[in-house]
């Protein structure tokens, strides 16, 4: 079944990063601090299969994704995700379009091959046609000017991502790379 999602194939299932403390990293600004912080975060996230979908005539296999991420011992996740993973076998192409709950979607796409163990997907580049839609407020005062993720997967049954989102915040001067990266393992059935 998994050959028809290419190397998103692998990544079908359920996944956590057990809560290890070295796993899941979160660097960004911290209002709270009113300075850059890293930040410790578990992180759950289920990848259902579904396709094929047509668009005239490109077909596309994808994964119906959910993710969210909680610090130390909170109960109520600090982020959350929700989208799709895609993957055209006629060109190569991979994509990720998700939306945040802070009011910004991503439509994140790279080029790989089916059997890749590691592929980078990106967003907002200039000329790219991969996009960052974000809100009035997120676009006056903490815009994200580019994203790229690196997804690399493991003998294991496991696999990484690391992610950095390029912002323009009014508490930092120049552009700041808030930078994301954790160890996914699959969780028992």
């Amino acid at each position: 079944m998994a050959d028809e999602w290419g190397p998103l194939g692998a990544l079908i299932g359920d996944w956590e990063n057990k809560g290890r403390a070295l796993d899941g990293v979160d660097v960004s600004y911290s209002h709270e601090r009113e300075r850059v912080w890293n930040t410790p975060y578990r992180e759950r996230a289920s990848l259902k299969p579904f396709g094929p979908v047509v668009n005239g005539s490109q077909s596309l296999y994808g994964l119906d994704y959910r993710s969210a991420m909680w610090r130390g011992e909170d109960v109520d996740p600090f982020h959350a995700e929700v989208g799709y993973w895609l993957w055209d076998s006629a060109t190569g192409e991979i994509l990720r379009a998700f939306v945040l709950g802070r009011g910004i979607s991503v439509l994140a796409g790279g080029i790989t091959t089916a059997d890749a163990t590691s592929f980078t997907m990106s967003a907002g580049a200039d000329g790219s046609p991969y996009r960052i839609g974000e809100n009035s407020y997120l676009a006056d005062h903490a815009s994200t000017v580019s994203y790229e993720i690196t997804v690399t997967l493991h003998e294991d049954d496991s696999w990484t991502y690391a992610q950095n989102s390029v912002l323009r915040m009014d508490q930092v001067e120049g552009l700041f790379a808030h930078t994301d990266s954790n160890h996914m393992v699959r969780t028992e059935a």
